[in-house]
């Protein structure tokens, strides 16, 4: 092993400031001359522009909130009955067109009605809908978001 082929972090002791002018850090400490921030003390808070308005302060705020969460991707019950005896699922939805993406989740939404026998495994549906599945035979089972290959394999 060579000296330049080492594995070592730097490690910088902490400048030991104001301890007279041969430690090099001497006098004014690298805080220049007078002023406010050469005090000791109270330090200015982080917007402080020496009075002037902070920036932060004089630009327009948005209200409310912006939630990171991404909304569910909605299925009607009436594109239901195109599924006839088959178990519907994230990945068959996706393959259809109903949804955009299978590894998002899916909510299931009553509008129209529904005449095949289906077996639902989604994330979500809603009372009626269950309601309705159970009338025409089929049944509701709720499972998790299925993970992308990628995701599963770390």
């Amino acid at each position: 092993m060579k000296f330049n082929e080492l594995q070592v972090t730097a490690h910088k002791n902490k400048k030991r400031v104001g301890r007279g002018i041969a430690a090099g850090q001497g006098k004014t400490a690298g805080r220049g001359t007078k002023g406010q921030n050469a005090r000791t003390g109270k330090k200015l808070r982080a917007m402080f522009q020496g009075g002037q308005r902070p920036l932060a302060q004089a630009v327009p705020k948005a209200r409310g909130f912006k939630s990171l969460r991404t909304p569910a991707q909605v299925v009607y019950l009436d594109h239901l009955n195109a599924f006839d005896g088959k178990v519907v699922d994230n990945g068959l939805l996706f393959e259809e067109g109903y949804i955009a993406t299978p590894f998002h989740t899916v909510k299931v939404i009553a509008r129209g009605e529904l005449t095949a026998k289906v077996d639902l495994k989604v994330q979500a549906a809603s009372a009626s809908v269950k309601e309705a599945l159970e009338k025409a035979g089929g049944s509701f089972e709720k499972v998790a978001v299925p993970l992308p290959k990628s995701q599963k394999e770390a």
